[in-house]
Parts: structure tokens; C-alpha cells; sequence
């Protein structure tokens, strides 16, 4: 044993007497190994790399650069966006401290050691370094207790630790460019921004669109040939595109929807729904966009009064729910309009859920659409894009999601006469669908809220709802939000009571003006493939007057399966 540690010694001792000897020009590799709790984490060794004064720390195809730079006496990230090189710099003068600093020498795989100590954000961070190498540097770069030393051994809260293993000599064309030179310096919030937004994707969809009440808007007939191009339908009731889904969106990339809603004249909290419709039936509501409400299949409830496009049929689908979203009282437009001491408006609304399983994986272009039901000539001006955040493990390559609609009662096309679903007050809402074979993890995706009424209607009383499949009861619940108060300073246009409360106060069911409601996810594992009956039973309440109650529900099968 001690033979082999001399010579471990002479070798290293050695090979710091050749590498002493080189160039001030020559490339080197280091590389380190990682423990945890003590033991050896095998395929976790890394390295940096160090070439005239200055220490590369990230590998080639990184996305952020970073360097420790002697010459310049900084550390500096650089990152591209849009075309651009970024960088951030902090000087050597403003890093970490040390706390201690012991002199003695310590041995650590034959070099000579000196040991640091460091405490940031309450992790005990202890540096063995050495001068006895001819490269400089730290795997971590902010703690650099002798800007002349080579790190060789890091411990971090006394459980996780990485180890110098070996120095190599390299080429200089193993370095990637260092683009000091052509970068612009950014300060570090700046920069962190990039780095975020390096790491994700996104599909922009609608910038600053208007959503309104426009019955000159002429009518246009959808085709392929108008891709990526923002449509106004319905009176203005509509937008709709058709946009390139990203290459991740395949690989089962997290998919979070956000919306930007900001009044520019309307004054309520009003029903809105970000949407996906699937063309690839005999009959979609592209269809009716373009031929009118008369194209899709109807349903009468008991008292005669029709529905258009709620439930699928054979040959229809009705639009996939993505995100059910309510306006604010007048956010925006109406901040100056009604100013109270203490109150610091919002200026838009920011609306942000994740819709992953919504998203299909097969196809590469979808139509998406939001809606809002206003009769305001100015309306809304929204924005809207769709974020994919990489997923941490591809979906596996032998299946595919399976999304289906089974029915969405929201009428997206109001504007064009499409009726409000009051049907619950006289009948139930039912659809034959079916459960393929194969398939893993069904579950219904089911949305609701209520509507209409002042004191006594469904707006303002719970009401229960169930999900009854093949006549049994498989979900039930009392949809009511109690925290729409929270929300007060999204409304600067809500009406303020004689008792304090705000309109935007009352609790409602299942949404609160300026927020959006969030779907229940249903499994549906003990259901059996094959065809089934699905009904939606809601306890809606009696007309008063000319006011009336409604139903705002949506409902998708979504699941993995076998490709075949």
C-alpha cells in the first residue's frame, strides 16, 4: 500500500514539473469526480478546462458560457438570444468570503492543500486548493480563495463532495470561442431573465389582438392557406389561428398556456375560454364559421329549446377546453377612471395554467382560439402564448395521447346566436363516447361554472353537479369559489356596495371575476374499454323573470395509447 502511494506522489510530482515546463498557451483539461454521502456517483465526472489565464467552466454546446477570467479578474456568463450575445460580469473584489482560511498544508492525492471555508445561503462550503498544478480555476466560481490556485476538493454540507481525478493536456481547438469581445454586458437581473428564457420554448399565438363586438367584421371561409394568421369571428366574439406546433410538443414537453386580458371598454367580468379545435371530422366549428351556427348538430332538451354544437356526435367533435378564464371588471381601461386612495389597480390580468395533457402529440399544426363573450365594440385586447418547458423523460415512443371532446357547452359562438346551455333546468346533458382498448390512465377532464340570476340565481347559490357514467354516480361535487375578495384589486370597475363588500367580493360558482378555473381531472381506471354513456346532472335553478340560470361545462377523455 505505501509503494503505491509514493509512487501516486512521484507520479503527480512529475507530472507538475512537465506541465511547468509548458507554454503559458497551453489547453488544459481537468477533470473531477462526485461523491454523495461518500460514495462515488459513476457516470457524474466532469471537467473544466483552462487556456491562457482563463478558466472554461461550461462545455461546448452549452447554452450559458461561463468563465473565470484572470486577465480581467471577473467571472462572466454569456448566453445568446434573438441574435444577440449577452454577458454578465462580477468582479473577483465582490465574491464570497471566506470565512477561515487554514494555512497548514494538507495532502490530497499528492498535492499540496490548503483549505477555505465559506457559508452562502446557509450551505457550509468547504475548498481544498492547490498551487502545485499549472492550471487555475473552480468548478465553482464564486469561491476562489487564492486566484492563483486550482480547486481540488469542494465538500458541501458535509454530504456531497467532488474530487480533482486528473489534469490532461488538449488541443486549442477543443475550446469553444470565447466571445468576450463581442458581447453586451448586462447587469445580473438582466441576465437571468435570458437564463430562464433559454430554457424553454415559446409559441407565440396572439399579440394585442381585439376581442369585441363588431358586426361589420366580414365573414372569411378557413382554409390551409391561412396559417398562422389571427382571424376575427363571430362579430368579433373570436379569434382563431392555425399555428406549427414546436418539435418539442412531440416529445411530451410541459405545456402551460398564458394570457394577458386587459379591458379597452368593457366594463364586466365576462365568461372567456381558450380552445383547440379538431378539423379532422365530417363536422368542426370551422365549419360553422365559416357556413353559419346551421352546419352543427343540435340538441332539443324537454322544453323544445335547442342547443347547437354542444355534445360530439359520429361526426362531430366539439372544441377541446383548453383554459376557462373570467374578464375582471374593466382592468385597464378603467384604472383612471376610478381611483381610490390605496387602491393600485392592475393594469391586465395574467392568466397561467398548464394544459400538457390537452396538447396532441401526433399532429403538427392545430387550430387555437380564445373566446369572450362581451357586446363592447372595443372589447378586450389579449395576448397570448403557449410555453413548453422540456420534459425530464421523452413519452414513450410506442404511445401517443389520446385526447377527445365529449361535449363543452360554452358558447364560443354567442356572438353568431349560439345559445346559452340552460338545458339542466329541464333535462341532462348525455353522450355516448368510448373508452379504446389499451388505453393507460383514462380520466375526464371536466370543467364547470355557473351563471346568471342575481340573489337567487346559479351565479350566487351552489348547485350540485355529478358525472354519472352507465347510470352510476362516478363524480359529484358543489363547484363554489369563496376567494374572489382576494382578486379585488383586479377590478377597479366593479360595483361598490352600501356594506363594503365590492360586486367582485361576492363568492360565485367555481369563478371569481379576473381569474380562471382550473378543470377537475376524473379518473376514470375502473371504466372498461369500449362504448359507455356519460351524463352531467346539475341541480340549475328556477327562471326569474327574464333572468336565467346557466352552465358553462366542458368535458374531455384524455389518456395514453398503444400505437399501432
Amino acid at each position: 500500500m505505501k509503494k503505491i502511494i509514493i509512487y501516486l506522489v512521484v507520479s503527480l510530482f512529475s507530472t507538475c514539473i512537465l506541465f511547468s515546463q509548458k507554454s503559458h498557451n497551453t489547453a488544459y483539461k481537468i477533470t473531477y469526480k462526485q461523491f454523495s454521502n461518500g460514495n462515488y456517483q459513476e457516470d457524474r465526472d466532469f471537467s473544466i478546462r483552462y487556456f491562457n489565464n482563463t478558466c472554461y467552466l461550461s462545455e461546448n454546446d452549452a447554452v450559458i458560457k461561463q468563465y473565470i477570467d484572470y486577465n480581467r479578474r471577473i467571472n462572466t456568463s454569456i448566453i445568446s438570444h434573438n441574435d444577440s450575445i449577452f454577458r454578465t460580469d462580477v468582479s473577483f473584489d465582490s465574491l464570497s468570503s471566506y470565512l477561515t482560511n487554514n494555512d497548514n498544508t494538507i495532502l490530497i492525492n499528492g498535492l499540496n492543500c490548503k483549505l477555505a471555508t465559506y457559508n452562502s445561503f446557509s450551505n457550509s462550503i468547504e475548498v481544498y486548493y492547490t498551487t502545485d498544478l499549472p492550471a487555475k480555476g473552480s468548478p465553482y466560481s464564486s469561491f476562489l480563495p487564492d486566484k492563483n490556485s486550482l480547486a481540488v476538493k469542494i465538500i458541501i454540507n458535509g454530504n456531497r463532495s467532488i474530487l480533482f481525478d486528473k489534469i490532461e493536456q488538449i488541443t486549442i481547438k477543443d475550446l469553444p470561442e470565447y466571445q468576450f469581445e463581442k458581447s453586451k454586458e448586462i447587469n445580473a437581473a438582466e441576465f437571468e431573465e435570458l437564463k430562464i428564457l433559454s430554457r424553454y420554448e415559446i409559441l407565440p399565438v396572439f399579440k394585442n389582438e381585439r376581442i369585441n363586438f363588431d358586426t361589420k367584421i366580414e365573414k372569411v371561409t378557413l382554409t390551409d392557406n391561412l396559417k398562422n394568421i389571427t382571424l376575427h369571428l363571430s362579430n368579433g366574439g373570436v379569434i382563431l389561428k392555425k399555428v406549427k406546433l414546436p418539435e418539442s410538443a412531440k416529445k411530451g414537453a410541459y405545456c402551460y398556456a398564458r394570457l394577458n386580458v386587459k379591458s379597452d371598454g368593457d366594463a364586466y367580468d365576462r365568461t372567456g375560454s381558450v380552445f383547440i379545435i379538431n378539423d379532422n371530422n365530417s363536422i368542426s366549428s370551422i365549419d360553422a364559421f365559416s357556413l353559419g351556427l346551421d352546419v352543427l348538430p343540435t340538441f332539443s332538451d324537454k322544453s323544445g329549446q335547442e342547443y347547437q354544437g354542444f355534445v360530439m356526435t359520429d361526426k362531430y367533435e366539439p372544441p377541446i377546453e383548453l383554459m376557462r378564464f373570467f374578464t375582471s371588471f374593466g382592468a385597464g381601461h378603467f384604472n383612471n377612471l376610478r381611483p381610490i386612495n390605496n387602491y393600485d389597480w392592475e393594469n391586465e390580468i395574467l392568466y397561467k395554467q398548464e394544459i400538457t395533457s390537452l396538447i396532441p402529440t401526433d399532429v403538427d399544426e392545430i387550430w387555437i382560439g380564445v373566446f369572450i363573450g362581451n357586446y363592447d365594440k372595443n372589447g378586450h385586447i389579449v395576448s397570448l402564448d403557449l410555453d413548453f418547458y422540456p420534459s425530464w423523460d421523452d413519452e414513450p415512443a410506442n404511445t401517443k395521447k389520446y385526447i377527445k371532446s365529449l361535449f363543452n357547452t360554452v358558447n364560443i359562438m354567442e356572438m353568431s346566436g349560439q345559445n346559452y346551455c340552460r338545458l339542466f333546468k329541464t333535462d341532462t346533458l348525455e353522450v355516448e363516447f368510448y373508452i379504446p382498448d389499451s388505453i393507460i390512465n383514462p380520466q375526464l377532464v371536466f370543467t364547470t361554472t355557473g351563471h346568471g340570476g342575481w340573489e337567487n340565481g346559479d351565479e350566487f347559490v351552489p348547485k350540485l353537479n355529478q358525472i354519472m357514467i352507465d347510470g352510476e354516480i362516478i363524480f359529484e361535487i358543489v363547484p363554489w369559489r369563496t376567494d374572489c375578495a382576494t382578486y379585488r384589486l383586479g377590478n377597479p370597475a366593479s360595483g361598490n356596495f352600501s356594506n363594503g363588500l365590492s360586486s367582485s367580493d361576492l363568492s360565485r360558482s367555481n369563478w371569481c371575476p379576473g381569474t380562471l378555473t382550473p378543470p377537475y381531472f376524473i379518473p376514470l381506471n375502473k371504466i372498461s374499454e369500449g362504448k359507455h354513456n356519460v351524463q352531467v346532472v346539475i341541480d340549475q335553478g328556477e327562471d326569474e323573470g327574464s333572468s336565467f340560470s346557466s352552465w358553462s361545462v366542458s368535458g374531455t377523455l384524455i389518456g395514453l395509447i398503444q400505437k399501432r
